[in-house]
């Protein structure tokens, strides 16, 4: 048993150790292709002869509008469903189980998919055009079920015996929710909340059909915009001698990535940390 065990160890870190050289390699052709392009006037700057030249912060903008517009929409929606499924559903209803078979389709389903049903129903349906509002509500379709699965399952992990307590006690469930379960499930809310903005963050095929491909600076969330996602994928795919441009766009991507997971970290231990010293 010992031998199998080591064996099967070894194993492990040889799987881990690939998947880390993977994206080590990755990150650091990015890093070493896009550091030369990266500076203030490229941060801040319109992008001028279809992204060769000039800057990206149209670009970042319409990203920032996209991503927060489908925040908005996700957060309440995907918190409250998944409290339902949780807390306040039996969990023998047929009702349930088909609506977790469903958010476990729909969390596979191709992002290709998302951008036609996008296009169908807010640009066309709702007729609101290519827009950064269309954008933002297709990426929440996409975010909806990664959050809820994990803040359901995260919920779902609370022991039971913290229910009893606190109904013992005569807490109110609203009160129970806020101040125990929550803080104890925030660990899985914040990874699936990271997990969904990363997944919408690098989104292209959706916001192709969706926010449009229009690269200059948005004045409303009415207007069409170009996500960073998008900008890469023309200049790579599109644009004679943009490979520049879409490294250092790439690299601006993966530090707006790692700094949005960070800042989602950081305000979930520090929610945590406020409701354990209240508890205290």
């Amino acid at each position: 048993m010992a031998m199998i065990d080591r064996s099967f160890t070894i194993i492990i870190w040889i799987m881990a150790g690939l998947v880390l050289l993977a994206f080590g390699w990755l990150v650091s052709d990015v890093v070493v292709q896009g550091a030369p392009k990266l500076s203030w006037q490229f941060l801040m700057d319109e992008p001028t002869r279809s992204g060769r030249e000039g800057g990206i912060y149209p670009i970042i903008v319409s990203t920032l509008l996209i991503l927060m517009t489908a925040l908005v929409v996700v957060l309440p929606l995907g918190l409250g469903s998944a409290i339902w499924l949780a807390e306040f559903s039996s969990k023998s209803s047929k009702r349930v189980r088909t609506t977790r078979l469903i958010l476990d389709v729909l969390a596979g389903v191709p992002s290709i998919v998302f951008g036609l049903f996008g296009y169908a129903f807010f640009c066309g349906f709702l007729d609101l055009g290519f827009s950064i509002l269309s954008g933002g509500l297709t990426l929440a379709c996409m975010m909806l079920p990664i959050l809820i699965r994990t803040t359901e399952a995260g919920l779902a992990a609370v022991p039971q015996d913290w229910r009893k307590a606190g109904a013992a006690l005569g807490m109110s469930r609203t009160t129970l929710l806020w101040q125990v379960l929550l803080p104890y499930a925030s660990p899985a809310i914040t990874a699936g909340l990271l997990l969904s903005i990363g997944r919408a963050t690098a989104e292209t095929a959706a916001l192709i059909f969706t926010s449009g491909y229009v690269d200059r600076m948005p004045e409303s969330i009415n207007d069409s915009g170009r996500a960073l996602a998008v900008h890469i994928y023309d200049l790579s795919m599109n644009v004679v001698g943009g490979d520049k441009a879409s490294y250092g766009s790439a690299l601006v991507l993966i530090l707006m990535v790692v700094i949005i997971n960070l800042s989602a970290s950081t305000l979930s231990e520090f929610w945590l940390e406020k409701k354990i010293s209240r508890l205290k």
